[in-house]
């Protein structure tokens, strides 16, 4: 199977004349169905090196107060140039993966931040441009006092992004917001979700689906 998928990257970009077009396109999905296992595995690599803190016990407070046996900084993260690149990539996938048609993507500053530039970056280079924007959690007090920054205006149909979900009420507060702002928001893409505090349930709650990239059994050990 190694070797097949091997041969597989190397196809050529046009169906040779000795196989067919069904058979061409099937070798084209399997070697991105290859590429992007690499790659989710080299950012939960990345996330368990420099972000990802276990313990046995629950002896890490969140921000809601309750413990956990595990814990997310993901600033460390989202300071590699190498995650930066495989977070813009794998949301992006999946905003072709899920047929989303959007003009844009974004969430509450500053977790979501990394993210939705990722994401505006690799789009460009895949020639379907997304806008990046950013959602303050207060407006600001100077200038013109805008608690959304970014090219985006009302009508514009938006994905809200989110670094790690718990409790799911920084990407709640990111989707009300912009729902105050006329922004259309048609789901929510979190990069970790925690499964933890009903975290997606209380997104879906507002009537959006909500897709993941990793889940926490991607970084716990399976007996924990």
């Amino acid at each position: 199977m190694e070797t097949i998928i091997r041969k597989a990257c190397k196809v050529r970009l046009y169906p040779p004349s000795c196989i067919s077009e069904k058979t061409f396109e099937s070798f084209k999905n399997l070697k991105y169905n290859y590429v992007t296992m690499r790659e989710r595995q080299r950012l939960i690599e990345i996330i368990k090196e420099r972000s990802f803190q276990y313990s046995k016990e629950p002896v890490y407070k969140l921000s809601s107060g309750a413990m956990s046996q595990f814990y997310f900084n993901m600033k460390n993260t989202a300071s590699s140039g190498e995650a930066v690149y495989l977070m813009g990539k794998l949301v992006f996938d999946k905003i072709q993966e899920m047929q989303l048609q959007i003009d844009a993507i974004g969430g509450l500053t500053m977790g979501a931040d990394p993210i939705a530039y990722a994401v505006a970056r690799y789009s460009y280079d895949a020639q379907h441009p997304i806008q990046a924007f950013v959602i303050r959690k207060e407006p600001k007090e100077h200038g013109l006092q805008l608690q959304i920054e970014g090219y985006v205006s009302a009508g514009d149909r938006v994905v809200i992004v989110e670094d790690v979900v718990t409790t799911g009420n920084s990407t709640i507060k990111a989707i009300n917001i912009a729902r105050e702002h006329g922004l259309i928001v048609v789901a929510a893409i979190v990069l970790v979700d925690r499964g933890e505090q009903n975290g997606r349930q209380n997104i879906e709650a507002l009537g959006l689906p909500v897709y993941d990239i990793f889940t926490i059994p991607d970084f716990i050990p399976e007996k924990h």
